[in-house]
């Protein structure tokens, strides 16, 4: 198995790097298939967009566990959020925190998706990918944490 160093991730080959660019500019015209495929734009776009935006949250829900977890949690911090005499700017960062800890795990869990779609088998990339993706999550959930208890020991100091 090829090491996989900083190098091989990062740059492509010289030789493919021109085929690449010519088929990713190709893909980004304005008469690809890909433009035709997605659709009408305007307010059905909006429409068709927010549809697939709630099928992403119904997937995510009923296939994924963390994210289930996730929810939870921030209805009952939300919950708390209302009830609790904070600030309104305490509680407009306690509520964005929140957003962004769903935020993220909705990417998370998409990236987990990704790259099991292209292979089950154990892989060095695919293990990074998904280690960064919880990295991502843990650090969010890290920094609602932290947030949390700032604004309590505000209230009660």
């Amino acid at each position: 198995m090829k090491q996989i160093t900083h190098t091989n991730l990062i740059e492509p080959l010289a030789e493919h790097s021109s085929v690449n660019q010519t088929a990713h500019d190709s893909a980004l015209a304005a008469d690809s298939f890909a433009s035709h495929a997605k659709g009408k734009t305007g307010i059905y776009r909006i429409i068709k967009a927010t549809g697939y935006s709630l099928d992403g949250f119904k997937a995510a829900y009923k296939f994924e566990a963390a994210f289930r977890q996730v929810v939870w949690l921030n209805l009952v911090l939300l919950a708390a959020v209302i009830v609790m005499p904070f600030a309104l700017g305490i509680k407009m960062m306690l509520v964005v925190a929140s957003f962004l800890s769903l935020i993220v795990e909705l990417i998370n869990t998409g990236i987990e998706a990704c790259v099991d779609h292209t292979s089950t088998a154990k892989h060095p990339l695919a293990k990074i990918a998904k280690d960064v993706g919880s990295a991502a999550q843990f650090l969010v959930l890290s920094l609602l944490m932290v947030l949390w208890v700032m604004a309590l020991s505000a209230l009660f100091y």
